[in-house]
């Protein structure tokens, strides 16, 4: 029998029988949501969260990052061990199914959010909003899931102190920009803890937010740099860079194994199949839109350090007036290195997994986001370099603690648009212990990667691990 969703229940748009899912439970008063934080310090003490040790993180880093490869292109994993293997910063990168296993080892607070999954100092950047406007905010969600709260911000702070050492920053000045990251978290949590629902749901930070972090003195280095990059990091910019005329058609340059092209019937089954799935994916105003583009070519991609293997495909829409390119990456989603530690995503697509988050957590998300599945792979799918501007360690790195502060606050806009920021607020509280615990956790975890990175280091030595650069 089909149960109507009443006022108490959801639908899933198009199911033909919905399911009967009540609505979230909102009864709590403010005191007992309180409560419910200060409670959670018994499961999971603030100061815990300091220590590491290394014999109790039940798993083989190594073995966890070779179980990665089965989903990906086997030719490409020599590729993803050589540039993990070239750094303990790339290596970071790279490994967040290391670090979701170790965080998953140690007690949690059990205050879940939408976790990013993979909070690294480089996954904030600038990207431009549907209105155009440049936007800080988180920008990788590959590894999106819920989950306690603190673990994207311990991976945000242990990244501060690998992102530094990589580049010869002090001790001291690296301790710092994780002191002001937490600190700038906890101070934005107790902000949002009183913040009435809708305020916090448009909260965001632009580009003129982010650049009154920065001293005076650096305003214009940072505004010029962020300004030039505006410029070129766009479709058409894209176009000039990466295209070139061949047979009266645009066709995207090849440069592999960064870009190889692709066969017309290979092409022509990832247009019928993957990107005619992915359009039904969209709303109807902005698959309206879409349908003013026609496909043009398609390439095989590589991208970042831990997405090396995955298959990505940039795709070559030209509009109506034949000078309007639009690309798209079509980007494989597997399961996330999250599921294995708290639960199965809700979502049967991982593309949809990425997505939802995405959606759940950036201030605003881009008109064409949206999924699709081929071959039994599935993808999620975003703009190509629309106005995306990633900052480099050299950039910030004057600047970390401020840059560290940024990054704090928009992490905890992020969480608490989906968890409970009063709870959270509350188990944080105001004193130093959770600030100093993260700087300690940020130092041996550190050191951890670092010996980890090593072992990868040594299999590729030895020969046991194929790799080489690209």
């Amino acid at each position: 029998m089909t149960v109507k969703p009443s006022s108490d229940t959801m639908a899933t748009v198009g199911d033909p029988d919905p399911p009967v899912v009540p609505r979230h439970d909102l009864s709590a008063t403010v005191a007992e949501r309180r409560d419910q934080g200060r409670a959670a310090r018994q499961r999971a003490p603030r100061r815990g969260h300091g220590e590491w040790s290394p014999s109790d993180r039940g798993h083989d880093a190594l073995g966890t990052i070779l179980g990665q490869n089965a989903i990906r292109v086997p030719e490409l994993l020599p590729l993803r061990h050589g540039r993990m293997a070239s750094s303990p910063w790339n290596y970071y990168r790279g490994a967040a199914a290391v670090m979701a296993a170790d965080l998953a080892s140690r007690p949690d607070s059990g205050l879940e959010v939408q976790l990013c999954g993979d909070a690294h100092v480089l996954n904030f950047g600038l990207w431009a909003t549907p209105e155009r406007n440049l936007a800080f905010d988180l920008r990788d969600f590959d590894e999106t899931l819920p989950g306690p709260f603190e673990w994207d911000l311990q991976r945000l702070a242990a990244s501060l102190v690998v992102a530094a050492r990589e580049i010869g920053v002090r001790p001291g000045r690296a301790d710092a920009a994780v002191a002001s990251a937490v600190g700038a978290y906890i101070r934005r949590m107790a902000r949002y803890a009183v913040m009435p629902e809708l305020d916090l749901w448009y909260d965001g930070m632009h580009v003129d937010d982010l650049l009154g972090y920065f001293e005076p003195a650096d305003r214009g280095r940072v505004s010029v740099h962020i300004d030039k990059k505006k410029k070129h990091r766009n479709h058409r910019g894209a176009y000039a860079r990466l295209t070139t005329a061949a047979h009266g058609r645009p066709r995207i340059t090849e440069d592999p194994p960064i870009r190889v092209a692709l066969g017309d019937d290979e092409q022509a089954d990832l247009v019928d199949h993957l990107v005619a799935g992915y359009r039904m994916t969209l709303q109807e105003d902005r698959r309206a839109l879409f349908d003013r583009f026609t496909e043009a070519d398609v390439v095989r991609q590589v991208v970042g350090v831990g997405s090396v293997g995955m298959r990505v495909y940039l795709v070559l829409f030209e509009g109506r007036s034949g000078n309007d390119p639009l690309f798209l990456q079509f980007k494989q989603a597997g399961p996330s290195a999250y599921e294995a530690h708290t639960r199965p995503a809700a979502q049967a697509n991982h593309g949809a997994r990425v997505v939802h988050g995405k959606r759940l957590v950036q201030s605003a998300t881009d008109l064409f986001v949206g999924w699709g599945s081929l071959d039994g792979h599935d993808y999620y799918v975003r703009q190509f370099r629309d106005m995306k501007i990633i900052p480099t360690i050299e950039l910030i790195a004057p600047r970390l603690a401020e840059f560290a502060t940024a990054c704090g606050e928009t992490l905890a806009r992020a969480h608490a648009r989906t968890g409970d920021p009063v709870a959270i607020a509350a188990y944080l509280g105001k004193g130093r212990g959770f600030v100093d615990a993260a700087g300690r956790f940020a130092r041996a975890y550190a050191d951890q990667n670092a010996r980890d990175h090593a072992q990868l280091m040594d299999a590729v030595a030895s020969g046991r691990l194929p790799a080489h650069d690209g």
